[in-house]
């Protein structure tokens, strides 16, 4: 309740932050220790498939569903913060946690469920840096997803948390320099794109679109990757005042890194309205931005675009693929952990898994939205599993969910799941 007011009110949550043991507030270099997981699930929102939505749908529709990024950058952030204090305060990620607290049969078939969630995360993201590597050297898509499969695992084989963290806030450091870069090259109606970030509008036939951009931002995989992450640096082992202290640090990252999040999603959608939506260019594939930019924008940009592509596909990639390893190692009650037999059969299985489903898929874009199809499927019951967690005295104790706060997420799980079925039924029956 005290971080959701001070979000709502940004000098109580400085206020907050002032330690009652040193009477000041923390520097800059204290709250920095902190940031790190909260970027690593930024990415997972900032990935291929949100490129592919979000290009559409400013091709499409201009600057009109900008409004859509904030709506679900905000769910985002309770849902995720949420999440985290479970790993804090329990010191169990989700997954370890749904194998301890619900029945074991139903929670392996829940996290088996989650598993191939992330090997249909881990396709898509796959897929996006192997699009990149297409539109940067003519490599075929195969080949490519091949060459960014085995980066990825050497990444992950050969770093520890703190390193993949590293890496990662390079890479979406990366990725906001370049889309700052386009969005200098072009002429972008501020003003307008200001007033559609906060004001609701949904154009005849924008339904889909809407329902694609708000559907991606929330991602199951996530969940299990955010409270895995924040559990490892061993808050919990801490006294209260450390934990308290940790809660509201954790706050500040996360709030941060949807930030960071938000920004380069709208980005893409203001660079797609300002540069496609303006000459009457309607955009439904990635592919089709090398040929279509490269006239309007110059060659620098599209190599920009699509170096910014391939890093946010490696990025994703390692994302997915950590959390896969959280969920199985979590089904053994044990930490992720690289060098664990169960943590590394986690990983191979998301990102081998979603190579070879590559292997059969003839079209990329459609690619990109049957994995979107499929974490629709999956994200009610990780929504579903987390609330009942976190709401519970008897895995959270004095941190359990307060009835607004279980009122909130309920609102906010409703509103995801309805969208994202009502999404599955339109791409099925349209």
């Amino acid at each position: 309740m005290a971080d959701l007011k001070s979000f709502i009110n940004p000098a109580r949550f400085l206020r907050d932050l002032k330690s009652k043991d040193h009477h000041r507030i923390f520097g800059a270099s204290d709250i920095l220790k902190y940031i790190g997981p909260g970027l690593l699930v930024t990415v997972g929102f900032t990935d291929p498939g949100n490129w592919a939505a979000n290009i559409a749908t400013g091709s499409g529709y201009g600057y009109t569903l900008l409004w859509v990024v904030t709506l679900s950058t905000i769910m985002l952030t309770v849902l995720q913060h949420n999440v985290a204090h479970l790993g804090i305060a329990t010191g169990y990620c989700l997954s370890e946690a749904a194998t301890i607290y619900t029945n074991r049969r139903i929670s392996r078939i829940m996290l088996s469920f989650a598993e191939l969630a992330s090997v249909a995360t881990s396709l898509a993201e796959i897929l996006g840096g192997a699009i990149a590597l297409q539109m940067l050297f003519k490599i075929p898509i195969r080949i490519g997803a091949i060459m960014v499969t085995i980066f990825v695992i050497i990444m992950l084989f050969s770093h520890s948390y703190r390193k993949i963290e590293k890496w990662i806030i390079g890479f979406v450091s990366i990725i906001g320099i370049a889309f700052l870069y386009e969005l200098f090259l072009v002429d972008v109606d501020w003003g307008k794109a200001a007033v559609s970030s906060i004001k609701p509008s949904i154009p005849k036939g924008s339904m889909l679109l809407l329902m694609s951009v708000l559907g991606a931002v929330v991602m199951p995989h996530n969940l299990f990757l955010h409270s895995e992450i924040i559990q490892s640096r061993q808050w919990h082992l801490e006294d209260e005042k450390i934990i308290t202290r940790q809660l509201k640090y954790e706050f500040a990252d996360t709030l941060f890194s949807m930030i960071v999040g938000w920004g380069i999603n709208s980005a893409i959608i203001i660079l797609a309205a300002a540069t496609f939506f303006s000459h009457g260019i309607k955009v439904e594939e990635l592919q089709q931005a090398k040929s279509l930019l490269e006239p309007l924008l110059g060659t620098n940009a599209v190599v920009i675009f699509a170096v910014a592509l391939l890093f946010s596909g490696i990025a994703s990639s390692i994302t997915s693929a950590m959390a896969g390893g959280s969920i199985v190692s979590g089904m053994f009650l044990e930490p992720y952990n690289i060098k664990d037999s169960h943590t590394r059969a986690g990983v191979l299985i998301s990102l081998i898994g979603g190579l070879i489903i590559i292997f059969f898929i003839g079209d990329p874009f459609k690619g990109l939205i049957l994995s979107q199809v499929f974490l629709s499927i999956q994200l009610p019951f990780t929504i579903a599993i987390q609330i009942y967690l976190t709401s519970s005295k008897k895995v959270m104790g004095k941190y359990a969910n307060s009835r607004f706060l279980i009122v909130l997420l309920c609102i906010i799980g409703g509103v995801v799941v309805f969208l994202n079925l009502k999404l599955l039924f339109e791409v099925i029956f349209h």
